[in-house]
């Protein structure tokens, strides 16, 4: 294999991990715990698994001896930087704890285990992707666990291979089917644990005891190099608008962190979107407005960043869009056998509710039709095909040759559409990442030497030195609410969105309007890992003004 010189000098870094995790290790029971909604009905679902402590991990004097076991691991949904180092975490910590103890990947996500489809890791295969990007160990699959079919093969797999622990590396759908096999497992009497770990580089999964997702930061820093590069010719070349859209399925993190980062003219932050109950319309005018004050002084250019999820939190498009994903649920054959989008369009604009009828009727035929495309796994909307950057665009071109012909606007508008998903998700991790993944993945082997089962890793006080960093898991149970998936309430991990009260948001809404209509472009340049800790190990912003 012929590696580039970064990847060479990577091989040879070590990460930082917190104090508790380099020896023997005690562990301290917290309070008992209840899911964040729903209690009754979740409490119900989870006989077995819910209620359980927080559990934090010490520093202890007394040495333990474990027994050699079998661990089975999983990488679930999108890709992360930082994926290879959970592992390696993981497999360096069982091997610490016993060094006769195995690590067998199941391959392609979730579906290797139902079709006992695996490999066993090696110290020369893992040697091979420490401090690496991307999934390629393994690989990853978006199978949903649901169905005791699945359940079941998974049972008798884990068996045929002598495993007695699964680790499921994922967002929080795959977090979820953690916490239901986990409780499959418990009820059968399996002796099977099954433990997972914060993946998901749209920060939607985190808590009190889950600070961040990992994948985050490093993420959101590709993203910043890249909109600091195009602000840098924006502002060289004084001539486009630069529409971003970023990835970032339902939160606004991502794109609250990259303006944080960077200082763009515009950025749309859905949750306020839904908090003053604004329009598309109203989304669009705010943009123009400050199009026509830039021209006023004589800049014609500037960025605006857009969040991937921005249509669904629209309040009409909302409404729309969770009727769209019922109806789609229901009608799928009838809607597949229709031959042209026109009929498809008249089909299901036929079943809506007249609300609903009249916003999806008025949308450009092009948007209404990406909103009918094939759901996600989860039966929802995919929201990264849609393409609502040229969607406000053409609306603002619309409105801006308007307000020319009143002689309202004098200035030029021409824009360039951009979308930032993929260039982020595989990235080599950042020396945080790299560090926060490996802490996580050996605090999950700890976790499974102590027996534990329907546990997320958790690692804390992450804008201290590693050294400080602290470690333990968290009941996934207590993450839980139930929502609607495919017309029907299932409990899933609740998703944490942009707090409007919360320090990220505030310190940018405090900045916005200087960053509108004064150029005021930060460019962070490209992740760096050699060099001084406060270049080199920075967490994100929205962590540091969190934490």
């Amino acid at each position: 294999m012929i590696k580039s010189a970064l990847q060479i000098a990577r091989e040879k870094y070590i990460p930082k991990v917190p104090a508790a995790l380099k020896g023997s290790v005690k562990i301290v029971e917290g309070e008992k715990t209840q899911s964040v909604a729903d209690q009754a009905e979740i409490e119900k679902m989870f006989p077995h698994t819910y209620g359980l402590p927080v559990l934090s991990f010490e520093t202890s004097d007394e040495k333990k001896d474990y027994p050699a076991i079998k661990v089975g691991v999983i990488l679930s949904g999108g890709q992360a930087p930082g994926g290879h180092n959970v592992i390696s975490g993981l497999f360096d910590g069982i091997k610490r704890l016993n060094s006769n103890s195995q690590l067998y990947g199941f391959l392609g996500g979730p579906s290797g285990l139902t079709d006992n489809v695996y490999k066993e890791l090696t110290s020369d295969i893992i040697d091979c992707y420490r401090n690496t990007g991307g999934f390629d160990i393994i690989g990853s699959g978006r199978t949903k666990l649901e169905e005791e079919w699945q359940f079941e093969k998974a049972l008798e797999n884990c068996k045929k291979l002598g495993i007695k622990a699964l680790v499921i590396i994922g967002g929080d759908d795959s977090n979820t089917n953690a916490a239901v096999l986990a409780e499959y497992f418990m009820a059968k009497g399996a002796g099977i644990q099954v433990v997972g770990v914060p993946k998901t580089i749209d920060g939607d999964l985190k808590t009190e005891m889950i600070e961040t997702s990992f994948g985050f930061d490093t993420a959101c820093k590709v993203y910043s190099e890249l909109i600091g590069n195009i602000q840098r010719d924006a502002n060289s070349a004084k001539k486009y608008y630069h529409f971003i859209k970023l990835m970032g399925r339902s939160a606004s993190h991502i794109a609250l962190e990259c303006a944080l980062q960077t200082q763009p003219n515009v950025t749309i932050i859905s949750e306020e979107v839904a908090a003053k109950n604004m329009t598309l319309d109203d989304v669009v005018n705010q943009i123009v407005d400050v199009v026509v004050k830039r021209a006023e002084k004589g800049e014609n250019f500037g960025t605006v960043l857009i969040p991937e999820g921005l249509v669904e939190f629209i309040p009409a498009m909302k409404t729309l869009i969770g009727e769209l994903n019922d109806l789609l649920a229901k009608f799928e054959s009838e809607v597949n056998n229709l031959e042209s989008n026109k009929e498809r369009r008249e089909f299901v604009a036929g079943k809506l509710s007249k609300e609903s009828a009249e916003v999806f009727t008025q949308l450009p035929n092009s948007f209404a039709n990406q909103l009918l495309l094939d759901r996600d796994p989860h039966g929802n909307v995919q929201v990264s095909m849609i393409e609502t950057e040229k969607l406000l665009i053409d609306m603002v071109k619309a409105k801006v040759k308007a307000l020319k012909k009143e002689g309202k606007f004098k200035g030029k508008f021409k824009a360039q559409a951009h979308f930032f998903g993929y260039e982020g998700r595989c990235a080599a991790p950042s020396n945080f990442d790299a560090d926060y993944t490996y802490s996580l993945g050996n605090a999950a082997a700890i976790l499974i030497a102590e027996g534990k089962t329907g546990y997320m890793a958790s690692v804390r006080n992450l804008t201290a030195p590693a050294d400080e960093w602290l470690a333990g898991g968290v009941p996934i149970t207590s993450m839980m609410n139930l929502e609607r998936r495919h017309g029907v309430m299932k409990p899933v991990i609740q998703k944490a969105l942009v707090n409007l009260d919360g320090a990220p948001f505030k310190k940018f809404a405090e900045n916005r309007d200087d960053w509108a209509l004064n150029t005021q472009y930060i460019y962070p340049g490209p992740i760096q890992y050699f060099g001084p800790s406060e270049v080199c190990d920075l967490p994100t912003k929205t962590l540091a003004l969190e934490r």
